[in-house]
């Protein structure tokens, strides 16, 4: 049965709505605005997208962004997608619970504990090495590998427990070796997880900044970091621009990826129901 919304619940519903949706339509307007006020509309211009397009420093800091995003996440979803088989294949007991446990202090800590003493950590290896200037792209992408990791693994674990443990054991009767029959008949059955685990690791590294400001050097500068060094000052209107292309394009993204779930979901019904 359909349960109707009572007027206390849609009331409810419409606050939450405007409540984290309407900065975000504020976010849109402005960027549309012809002056950089944030009070006064006057008028419809694409001019900060204009300008946007024609700040070098912020489209450096995006495609650094992206660059280090797209690099971390996949590197993060290889390693932790191999760490969640080889924690799954592992017995119950106190070494199992022990390795979770600490897969699991990256998410707990606090991103500042975990900034300062990474920054800490390559600074002493740095000065060990006797190399300068040792903070930069590489320290920055292997600190967002380590704190991506966890959540590739609590992705993939689910789809382990899932998959029948028999399957790979048969192809290899078959004459697979381990690796084939991995990748023939556990992988296709995991990939959701695997997916889901990459996108948060995109999301994640695409998104942080307070871990990026303690690992980042002088010469690899990401969005973040560049939007709070324009907070000291004012944020000018094509960071506006900027935030709403981006809102877009993960919307889009976002509508894709149900619709083809969906038609996903569609033929293995119909599947299903032809072989009954």
């Amino acid at each position: 049965m359909n349960k109707k919304l009572n007027p206390t619940s849609k009331i409810y519903l419409a606050l939450v709505v405007l409540f984290l949706y309407l900065p975000i339509f504020m976010l849109i307007v402005l960027s549309f605005n012809g002056t950089n006020s944030t009070s006064v509309i006057h008028g419809f211009s694409f001019k900060w997208y204009v300008e946007l397009f024609r700040d070098e420093a912020t489209i450096n800091a995006l495609t650094n962004t992206l660059v280090l995003a797209v690099t971390s996440s996949i590197a993060a979803t290889v390693i932790g997608t191999l760490a969640a088989v080889g924690i799954f294949k592992m017995k119950k007991g106190f070494t199992k619970t022990s390795i979770m446990t600490v897969t699991n202090i990256p998410m707990m800590n606090p991103e500042i504990v975990t900034g300062v003493s990474m920054m800490l950590l390559f600074v002493f290896i740095g000065s060990i090495l006797g190399a300068k200037g040792v903070l930069g792209f590489w320290t920055l992408f292997i600190a967002h590998v380590t704190f991506s990791l966890p959540y590739v693994i609590l992705n993939v674990m689910p789809k382990l427990k899932q998959t029948d443990p028999n399957l790979a054991q048969a192809a290899q009767d078959l004459g697979c070796t381990p690796v084939k029959a991995f990748l023939k008949v556990v992988m296709p059955s995991i990939l959701p997880g695997v997916m889901a685990g990459l996108v948060m690791a995109f999301t994640l590294s695409f998104d942080d900044f307070i871990i990026s400001y303690f690992v980042s050097g002088p010469k690899f500068q990401t969005l973040p970091i560049r939007i709070f060094s324009m907070t000291k000052k004012r944020v000018t209107p094509d960071m506006y621009a900027l935030s709403t292309i981006m809102f877009i394009v993960i919307l889009v993204l976002l509508v894709l990826v149900n619709v083809l779930q969906s038609r996903g979901d569609v033929k293995k019904a119909k599947k299903g129901g032809a072989g009954k």
